[in-house]
Protein backbone atom coordinates (compact mmCIF):
# COMPACT_ATOMS: atom_id res chain seq x y z
CA UNK A 1 0.00 0.00 0.00
CA UNK A 2 1.80 3.55 -1.26
CA UNK A 3 2.24 5.93 1.67
CA UNK A 4 0.16 8.80 1.84
CA UNK A 5 1.83 11.93 0.75
CA UNK A 6 1.92 14.30 3.65
CA UNK A 7 2.00 17.95 2.30
CA UNK A 8 3.76 21.07 4.24
CA UNK A 9 1.24 24.22 4.87
CA UNK A 10 1.68 27.78 6.42
CA UNK A 11 -1.12 29.39 7.87
CA UNK A 12 -1.41 33.18 7.73
CA UNK A 13 -4.34 34.64 9.45
CA UNK A 14 -4.87 38.62 8.07
CA UNK A 15 -6.73 41.37 10.19
CA UNK A 16 -7.24 44.49 12.14
CA UNK A 17 -5.67 42.36 15.43
CA UNK A 18 -6.99 45.44 17.45
CA UNK A 19 -6.13 44.42 19.68
CA UNK A 20 -4.76 40.73 19.48
CA UNK A 21 -6.34 37.84 21.84
CA UNK A 22 -6.47 34.91 22.63
CA UNK A 23 -8.94 33.18 20.41
CA UNK A 24 -6.77 35.07 17.60
CA UNK A 25 -3.90 32.85 18.81
CA UNK A 26 -6.11 29.56 20.07
CA UNK A 27 -7.47 29.65 16.12
CA UNK A 28 -4.25 28.67 14.96
CA UNK A 29 -3.80 25.69 17.17
CA UNK A 30 -7.40 24.61 16.23
CA UNK A 31 -6.37 24.40 12.56
CA UNK A 32 -3.16 22.72 13.10
CA UNK A 33 -4.38 20.38 14.77
CA UNK A 34 -7.43 20.09 12.65
CA UNK A 35 -5.47 19.72 9.19
CA UNK A 36 -2.73 17.38 10.94
CA UNK A 37 -5.17 15.06 12.00
CA UNK A 38 -5.96 14.65 8.35
CA UNK A 39 -2.73 12.73 7.75
CA UNK A 40 -2.54 15.16 4.35
CA UNK A 41 -0.91 18.09 6.03
CA UNK A 42 2.05 19.48 8.98
CA UNK A 43 1.71 22.67 9.44
CA UNK A 44 5.45 23.96 9.64
CA UNK A 45 4.74 27.78 10.48
CA UNK A 46 1.92 30.41 11.30
CA UNK A 47 2.18 34.22 10.09
CA UNK A 48 0.04 36.84 11.44
CA UNK A 49 0.13 39.63 9.46
CA UNK A 50 -1.84 42.96 10.99
CA UNK A 51 -3.18 45.54 8.15
CA UNK A 52 -2.12 48.91 7.85
CA UNK A 53 -3.48 51.75 8.88
CA UNK A 54 -4.71 53.04 5.48
CA UNK A 55 -7.41 50.06 5.95
CA UNK A 56 -9.31 53.15 7.60
CA UNK A 57 -11.29 50.71 10.11
CA UNK A 58 -12.94 52.57 12.48
CA UNK A 59 -10.76 52.62 16.17
CA UNK A 60 -7.84 51.17 14.46
CA UNK A 61 -5.27 51.90 16.00
CA UNK A 62 -1.80 53.16 14.93
CA UNK A 63 0.28 49.76 12.97
CA UNK A 64 2.88 50.31 15.44
CA UNK A 65 1.01 49.25 18.22
CA UNK A 66 -0.87 46.38 16.86
CA UNK A 67 2.50 45.11 15.74
CA UNK A 68 3.88 44.94 18.61
CA UNK A 69 1.30 43.66 20.50
CA UNK A 70 1.32 40.53 18.46
CA UNK A 71 4.79 39.65 18.86
CA UNK A 72 4.66 40.20 22.77
CA UNK A 73 1.79 38.01 22.39
CA UNK A 74 3.47 34.93 20.63
CA UNK A 75 6.43 35.36 22.11
CA UNK A 76 6.17 32.37 23.53
CA UNK A 77 4.97 30.12 20.63
CA UNK A 78 7.95 28.15 18.97
CA UNK A 79 5.74 28.42 15.40
CA UNK A 80 3.87 31.64 15.18
CA UNK A 81 5.20 34.71 13.76
CA UNK A 82 4.68 38.43 13.27
CA UNK A 83 5.35 39.78 9.92
CA UNK A 84 5.30 43.60 9.14
CA UNK A 85 5.44 43.13 5.63
CA UNK A 86 2.00 44.49 5.04
CA UNK A 87 1.27 47.05 7.73
CA UNK A 88 4.26 49.03 6.13
CA UNK A 89 2.65 49.36 3.39
CA UNK A 90 1.40 53.24 2.29
CA UNK A 91 -1.74 51.83 0.61
CA UNK A 92 -4.37 49.30 1.78
CA UNK A 93 -3.13 46.05 0.10
CA UNK A 94 -6.25 43.40 -1.00
CA UNK A 95 -5.66 40.15 1.12
CA UNK A 96 -5.01 38.53 -1.70
CA UNK A 97 -1.77 40.46 -2.92
CA UNK A 98 -1.12 39.81 0.80
CA UNK A 99 -1.12 36.01 -0.01
CA UNK A 100 0.42 36.51 -2.99
CA UNK A 101 3.46 38.21 -1.41
CA UNK A 102 3.77 35.37 1.43
CA UNK A 103 3.47 32.65 -1.20
CA UNK A 104 5.93 34.26 -3.45
CA UNK A 105 8.38 34.11 0.35
CA UNK A 106 7.81 30.89 0.80
CA UNK A 107 8.51 29.50 -2.10
CA UNK A 108 11.66 31.78 -2.59
CA UNK A 109 13.03 30.58 0.56
CA UNK A 110 12.37 27.09 -0.45
CA UNK A 111 13.99 27.42 -3.93
CA UNK A 112 16.66 29.10 -2.37
CA UNK A 113 17.89 25.82 -0.67
CA UNK A 114 18.72 24.41 -4.57
CA UNK A 115 19.65 28.11 -6.27
CA UNK A 116 20.71 31.55 -4.16
CA UNK A 117 19.48 33.58 -7.19
CA UNK A 118 15.90 32.44 -6.62
CA UNK A 119 15.26 35.31 -3.42
CA UNK A 120 15.90 38.04 -6.26
CA UNK A 121 13.58 36.39 -8.83
CA UNK A 122 10.74 36.23 -6.74
CA UNK A 123 10.89 39.90 -5.21
CA UNK A 124 10.81 40.63 -9.31
CA UNK A 125 7.91 38.25 -9.52
CA UNK A 126 6.23 39.65 -6.83
CA UNK A 127 5.84 43.23 -8.08
CA UNK A 128 4.63 42.21 -11.21
CA UNK A 129 0.68 42.47 -10.86
CA UNK A 130 0.29 41.43 -14.44
CA UNK A 131 1.53 37.49 -13.90
CA UNK A 132 -1.33 34.85 -14.28
CA UNK A 133 -1.52 34.20 -10.16
CA UNK A 134 -3.21 30.19 -11.11
CA UNK A 135 -0.02 29.48 -13.79
CA UNK A 136 2.54 30.21 -11.18
CA UNK A 137 0.68 28.17 -8.89
CA UNK A 138 0.30 25.13 -10.90
CA UNK A 139 3.82 24.99 -11.35
CA UNK A 140 4.41 25.18 -7.54
CA UNK A 141 2.51 22.53 -7.06
CA UNK A 142 5.11 20.05 -4.79
CA UNK A 143 6.55 23.06 -2.73
CA UNK A 144 4.45 24.19 0.96
CA UNK A 145 1.02 25.20 0.64
CA UNK A 146 0.11 28.43 1.96
CA UNK A 147 -3.52 28.57 3.34
CA UNK A 148 -5.32 31.70 4.54
CA UNK A 149 -6.50 31.21 7.83
CA UNK A 150 -9.68 32.99 9.53
CA UNK A 151 -13.06 32.73 11.25
CA UNK A 152 -16.30 32.51 10.11
CA UNK A 153 -17.25 36.39 10.00
CA UNK A 154 -14.46 36.50 7.45
CA UNK A 155 -15.91 34.30 5.43
CA UNK A 156 -19.66 35.43 5.47
CA UNK A 157 -17.77 38.75 4.50
CA UNK A 158 -16.88 37.37 0.89
CA UNK A 159 -20.64 38.19 0.16
CA UNK A 160 -20.58 41.98 1.19
CA UNK A 161 -21.01 43.68 -2.53
CA UNK A 162 -17.67 45.57 -2.66
CA UNK A 163 -15.32 44.45 -0.22
CA UNK A 164 -13.97 41.47 -2.11
CA UNK A 165 -13.13 41.62 -5.80
CA UNK A 166 -14.03 38.16 -6.91
CA UNK A 167 -11.26 37.09 -8.86
CA UNK A 168 -9.50 37.73 -5.17
CA UNK A 169 -11.79 35.27 -3.53
CA UNK A 170 -11.20 32.38 -6.61
CA UNK A 171 -7.13 33.04 -6.34
CA UNK A 172 -7.19 33.07 -2.63
CA UNK A 173 -9.54 29.88 -2.24
CA UNK A 174 -8.62 27.86 -5.71
CA UNK A 175 -4.86 28.43 -5.42
CA UNK A 176 -4.30 28.52 -1.90
CA UNK A 177 -6.77 27.22 0.38
CA UNK A 178 -8.93 28.54 3.81
CA UNK A 179 -9.18 27.35 6.42
CA UNK A 180 -12.11 28.48 8.61
CA UNK A 181 -12.80 28.10 12.31
CA UNK A 182 -16.61 28.41 13.55
CA UNK A 183 -18.24 30.34 15.15
CA UNK A 184 -21.64 30.76 17.15
CA UNK A 185 -24.47 31.55 14.91
CA UNK A 186 -22.61 30.90 12.12
CA UNK A 187 -23.03 28.42 9.53
CA UNK A 188 -20.02 27.94 7.07
CA UNK A 189 -21.08 24.73 5.30
CA UNK A 190 -25.14 26.41 4.32
CA UNK A 191 -22.97 29.82 3.06
CA UNK A 192 -20.57 27.89 1.40
CA UNK A 193 -23.32 25.79 -0.23
CA UNK A 194 -25.10 28.77 -1.39
CA UNK A 195 -22.54 30.68 -2.93
CA UNK A 196 -21.37 29.24 -6.62
CA UNK A 197 -18.22 31.20 -6.59
CA UNK A 198 -17.19 29.00 -2.96
CA UNK A 199 -18.97 25.84 -4.05
CA UNK A 200 -16.86 25.75 -7.02
CA UNK A 201 -13.58 25.23 -4.82
CA UNK A 202 -15.59 23.94 -1.84
CA UNK A 203 -12.41 20.88 -1.89
CA UNK A 204 -10.11 23.86 -0.75
CA UNK A 205 -12.07 25.17 2.37
CA UNK A 206 -11.48 23.71 6.08
CA UNK A 207 -14.24 24.19 8.16
CA UNK A 208 -13.06 23.70 11.72
CA UNK A 209 -15.64 23.61 14.37
CA UNK A 210 -14.65 25.10 17.72
CA UNK A 211 -16.21 22.66 20.25
CA UNK A 212 -14.81 24.56 23.49
CA UNK A 213 -16.80 27.84 22.12
CA UNK A 214 -14.90 31.13 22.67
CA UNK A 215 -16.38 34.26 21.86
CA UNK A 216 -13.38 37.08 22.48
CA UNK A 217 -14.42 39.81 20.34
CA UNK A 218 -11.78 42.60 19.82
CA UNK A 219 -14.52 45.16 19.47
CA UNK A 220 -15.48 44.01 23.06
CA UNK A 221 -12.48 44.02 24.59
CA UNK A 222 -11.72 47.67 23.46
CA UNK A 223 -15.00 48.67 25.14
CA UNK A 224 -14.40 46.89 28.59
CA UNK A 225 -11.12 48.85 28.29
CA UNK A 226 -12.76 52.07 27.48
CA UNK A 227 -14.89 51.83 30.94
CA UNK A 228 -12.09 50.67 32.65
CA UNK A 229 -13.24 46.91 33.42
CA UNK A 230 -10.83 43.92 33.66
CA UNK A 231 -9.94 41.71 30.28
CA UNK A 232 -7.67 39.92 32.61
CA UNK A 233 -7.47 36.07 30.63
CA UNK A 234 -8.95 37.52 27.80
CA UNK A 235 -5.61 38.72 26.23
CA UNK A 236 -2.57 37.45 27.13
CA UNK A 237 -1.02 39.23 30.24
CA UNK A 238 2.00 41.07 28.77
CA UNK A 239 -0.67 42.43 25.78
CA UNK A 240 -2.43 43.76 28.27
CA UNK A 241 0.73 45.53 30.35
CA UNK A 242 1.37 47.15 27.10
CA UNK A 243 -2.22 48.18 26.48
CA UNK A 244 -2.26 50.20 30.00
CA UNK A 245 1.48 51.33 30.23
CA UNK A 246 0.44 53.49 26.90
CA UNK A 247 -3.38 54.14 27.32
CA UNK A 248 -4.10 52.86 23.98
CA UNK A 249 -7.70 52.50 23.96
CA UNK A 250 -10.28 55.32 24.87
CA UNK A 251 -13.49 56.94 23.66
CA UNK A 252 -10.94 59.19 21.47
CA UNK A 253 -9.31 55.95 19.69
CA UNK A 254 -12.36 54.69 18.78
CA UNK A 255 -13.51 57.46 16.97
CA UNK A 256 -10.53 57.26 15.33
CA UNK A 257 -11.38 56.85 11.03
CA UNK A 258 -15.10 57.27 12.20
CA UNK A 259 -15.67 59.56 9.45
CA UNK A 260 -13.72 57.74 6.70
CA UNK A 261 -15.03 55.60 3.99
CA UNK A 262 -13.17 51.92 4.62
CA UNK A 263 -10.53 51.44 2.23
CA UNK A 264 -12.01 48.52 0.18
CA UNK A 265 -15.52 49.92 0.06
CA UNK A 266 -14.17 53.12 -1.21
CA UNK A 267 -11.76 51.82 -3.96
CA UNK A 268 -14.15 49.22 -5.44
CA UNK A 269 -17.55 51.42 -5.28
CA UNK A 270 -15.39 54.16 -6.78
CA UNK A 271 -14.19 51.54 -9.41
CA UNK A 272 -17.43 50.30 -10.27
CA UNK A 273 -19.78 53.51 -10.58
CA UNK A 274 -16.41 54.94 -13.05
CA UNK A 275 -16.98 52.15 -15.17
Amino acid sequence: MQKQKVTEVVLLACGSFNPITNMHLRMFELARDHLQDTGQYNVVKGIISPVGDAYRKKGLIEASHRLEMARLATANSDWIKVDDWESLQAEWLETAKVVRHHYEELHAEDHNKDDVDTVHHGKKRRVDENHSEISRHQERRDGPKLMLLCGADVLESFAVPNLWKQEDIAEIVGCHGLVCITRSGSDPYKFIHQSDDLWQHHRNIHVVHEWITNEISATHVRRALRRGYSVRYLLPENVIDYIQERRLYSAESEQKNADIILAPLQRYTSASSSS
